[in-house]
């Protein structure tokens, strides 16, 4: 499982039940601030068609799900406890578990689209839950500040390479530190940058970190704004967590037929009063497509970080493994990727010993400068 992806926010946004819409995870709700106090770890899934379709076969997926022709590819998930304003001069839990966060490739903000819950995660009305983008976006580059001058004396009158190793651990690669500092025109040869420089580079080092912005308890609201008034010059996807999480419970029990991220659902064996509840859930999916829940983890992955599916087979004929499963493994890449890349996921002796690679459905040899479409499927070669 190549991607983690956390999901912060502040106290009472709805972070946890997102959290467990996706996982299906027991994290702990409750309408109270810091219920997560440990950090709650889980998989979520991104969608694709599976191209088991195409052979008319069923697969057999090792590393992953398919449902109705839906291939369900697993991405890591981290929730980490409610961030309040100040958290980095040590107001609430401030930055105990943001360091959980270091090892994540994105992040997902849950915001209380509703205007119910003030920054502090207490009751309120009327709310701007575009004072929580801002108020998270500080506190981020605040604690990314943090983490540069924790290492600063190591790093200054270095080049650097020396403060790239440490923000390797944050994924940013050194190719994008080097980057940033010269768009800031920061010497690269020795580091004596002001404390000043510091926290710009610290902003620019968050503007490299994919994030999105999910508008949660989307159902709470009385009428639909609009989403460019309510979320100016941001991107954000508008959500209820609870229905999704209603949703699947309610799949897994049996009582109605529903796959992850879909417009409807079916009712099969439920009570009155279930299906009032169900019905209410329906009137919503009917004014806004999905609960959208599925559709933020699934715009963050292949809208935001450009991911694409690869199928790594061993028979092209039968897009097989050597045991005979169909389609066995899936794969999130980078767009861009070649079957190098893909090779070394897969094993990295493939990716020492690599030869070439095999489009399975166009039977064409591949070089190792291939760059991999969507969804291919492709047999490697090696010594």
């Amino acid at each position: 499982m190549a991607l983690t992806i956390g999901v912060v926010g502040k106290p009472n946004a709805g972070k946890s039940t997102f959290f467990s819409a996706l996982t299906m995870a027991d994290a702990k709700i409750a309408a109270f601030p810091f219920t997560t106090l440990e950090p709650n770890i889980g998989v979520g899934y991104v969608r694709k068609k599976c191209p088991h379709t195409e052979l008319g076969v069923e697969c057999k997926p090792k590393d992953s799900f398919c449902r109705e022709g839906t291939r369900f590819i697993p991405v890591k998930l981290i929730d980490v406890a409610g961030l309040v304003p100040d958290a980095h001069k040590g107001r609430g839990l401030g930055f105990q578990f943001l360091d959980d966060l270091s090892s994540a490739d994105a992040l997902i903000h849950v915001v209380d689209a509703s205007g119910k819950t003030d920054l502090e995660g207490k009751a309120a009305t009327n709310h701007d839950p575009m004072e929580e983008v801002k108020f998270l976006h500080s506190e981020l580059y605040h604690w990314i500040a943090s983490i540069i001058e924790k290492n600063w004396k190591k790093a200054r009158a270095r080049d650097i390479s020396v403060l790239a190793k440490t923000l390797s651990g944050l994924k940013i690669s050194p190719q994008k530190t080097s980057e940033i500092a010269r768009k800031l025109s920061l010497d690269t040869k020795r580091l004596d940058w002001s404390e000043e420089e510091r926290l710009e580079f610290s902003k620019e080092i968050l503007a490299a970190k994919p994030i999105l912005v999910v508008a949660n308890k989307f159902d709470g609201l009385n009428e639909t704004p609009n989403m460019q008034k309510l979320f100016p010059q941001t991107q954000a996807i508008p959500a209820s967590s609870l229905y999704e999480l209603t949703l699947k419970k309610a799949d897994e029990a049996g009582a109605i037929s529903y796959i992850a991220g879909s417009p409807s659902f079916k009712v099969k064996n439920v009570s009155k009063k279930q299906k009032d509840a169900l019905d209410r859930i329906s009137r919503y999916l009917e004014s806004n497509g999905t609960t959208g829940v599925q559709q933020a983890l699934e715009t963050l992955v292949y809208d935001i970080m450009s991911q694409i599916v690869a199928f790594p087979v061993e028979d092209e004929t039968k897009w097989a493994d050597r045991k005979g499963n169909v389609l066995p493994n899936s794969f999130l890449l980078p767009s861009g990727s070649t079957p190098l890349d893909l090779a070394e996921r897969v094993h990295t002796d493939l990716a020492n010993n690599f030869i070439s690679a095999l489009d399975a459905r166009k039977k064409t040899r591949l070089s190792k400068e291939y760059e991999l479409k969507d969804c291919d499927v492709i047999k490697i070669f090696s010594k």
